[in-house]
């Protein structure tokens, strides 16, 4: 389903590197599989086939199910790992064009977002749409006071309290939350309506293959079971450490590991296709969050090709020598579409005529790789056997690993993000939070020096 690609990175290591690495790799393999590691409390995504009971997987397909069937818009607001991971997969898996299609073409409703960012136009455009739609949403936050998030449910409640009589209202809203205490969990409690559970022991970035990430997909008609089914077939790929034969996942955590100390400080996820570009902000919140700390960590960032090569194209070629690429190719396409013959060959294309767009474009990424390899920007790849729930759940699945792995080699803990909470301190001060008077007043005293 998977095969990593290293070749084109080995011009720019040793083998030598990779294997004195071995004992390190071991050792961090180790932390993770024992939870012995730091930050192990938050691991519980890593044994995929206990992260979700049967009898919770039949509750979200059915609680999906009416969802789908009474709404022609499903609403899903969250921030960071209480989003990304569901989008990721929904567009990833779903055509390019959904929101031009009608829900009996798509066989689910269209799935929109909001609580990631604070613009005023966007939420208020999103509630101009709304009022000739059948509407449902599914608010997730554990602590349920996330502000992005809250200020979102609070206007689009309001909303939905106008539109919907009480009982009906029971049936259109579903909170993803703690599983004892926050503001959305008494909100459940109070409101009688349909909760999910943010697990304890998985944190946000992780969290796509637990309720947080899974009753959206299931809504949006993507088979949860098949998601699944990839990130365990994963799970069981990349189970056992074995120095005699490296599997693809510690090979990809070896490599950029290495690519890092010899001063390869910005990882570059490259996707051929559209729909993958959510999937990569998923990658870059994972990566970024759980590597940006002490100091340390790649800077994660994304392009798509061979949109980009037209922007960021001559940068990667001959600019600073600072960034490797990591790429996902996928074998396969969904559809097929040949270019055709022309009696005049007025653009020159008779070259291609009869070849599959897919083809000229899996030989437009062979192209750019050995083009970037030579400018001395070294090539990860990453086959995937076609686009598809299962293969996405396996992609997920690899990332997640490697990334803990990356950070118990770093010595770091890749789950928390201590500094997040920067700017939101800043944030409640300025706005006028009670409790963060003092901070306020410095605040204003820096601001106007």
């Amino acid at each position: 389903m998977l095969s990593l690609k290293t070749q084109q990175a080995m011009p720019f290591i040793t083998e030598e590197e990779l294997e004195n690495l071995l004992p390190f790799m071991a050792t961090a393999h180790k932390q993770l599989e024992s939870g012995t590691g730091p930050g192990a409390e938050y691991s519980g995504w890593y044994h995929v086939p206990e992260i979700n009971a049967e009898e919770e997987l039949k509750r979200i397909e059915t609680v999906a199910a009416r969802l789908r069937e009474s709404s022609d818009i499903f609403l899903v607001l969250g921030i960071g790992g209480s989003y990304l991971g569901a989008r990721a997969v929904i567009e990833a898996c779903n055509h390019h064009f959904t929101t031009l299609l009608n829900k009996s073409q798509r066989g689910a409703p269209l799935v929109l977002f909001a609580g990631h960012q604070l613009s005023e136009d966007y939420l208020a455009e999103l509630c101009d749409i709304l009022a000739d739609y059948d509407v449902s949403l599914n608010v997730v936050s554990k602590s349920g006071t996330t502000t992005e998030t809250a200020i979102a449910f609070r206007i689009l409640r309001s909303f939905m309290e106008k539109k919907y009589s009480p009982e009906e209202l029971k049936q259109r809203i579903v909170v993803t939350t703690d599983a004892n205490k926050g503001a959305l969990r008494s909100y459940a409690n109070e409101a009688g309506v349909d909760s999910f559970v943010v697990p304890d022991d998985i944190g946000g970035r992780y969290s796509v293959l637990s309720a947080v990430g899974l009753l959206p997909i299931a809504v949006a008609g993507i088979n949860i079971r098949d998601l699944l089914d990839g990130a365990t077939w994963a799970y069981e790929k990349y189970l056992k450490f074995d120095p005699a034969e490296v599997n693809d996942c510690v090979r990809y955590t070896q490599t950029r590991h290495i690519l890092a100390q010899r001063g390869y400080l910005l990882e570059m996820m490259v996707n051929y296709e559209p729909s993958m570009t959510m999937f990569t902000e998923w990658w870059k919140q994972l990566f970024g969050e759980s590597e940006g700390k002490n100091g340390r960590g790649l800077f994660p960032a994304g392009a798509n090709f061979t949109t980009d090569l037209h922007s960021l194209g001559q940068y990667i070629q001959e600019g600073r020598r600072i960034l490797f690429e990591t790429s996902i190719l996928f074998k396969t396409s969904q559809r097929e579409l040949k270019v055709p013959q022309q009696e005049d060959n007025s653009d020159q294309l008779n070259y291609l005529a009869g070849m599959s767009l897919h083809e000229v474009n899996q030989t437009a990424a062979v192209g750019t790789s050995l083009a970037h390899v030579r400018g001395g920007v070294p090539n990860i790849s990453l086959e995937v056997s076609k686009r598809s729930p299962a293969s996405i759940g396996a992609l997920i699945y690899f990332f997640e690993k490697a990334c803990a792995l990356s950070g118990y080699l770093d010595a770091i803990n890749p789950f928390d993000q201590p500094g997040v909470e920067a700017y939101k301190k800043n944030m409640f001060a300025l706005l006028g939070k009670p409790g963060f008077e003092n901070l306020r007043a410095k605040l204003v005293e820096e601001l106007n020096r």
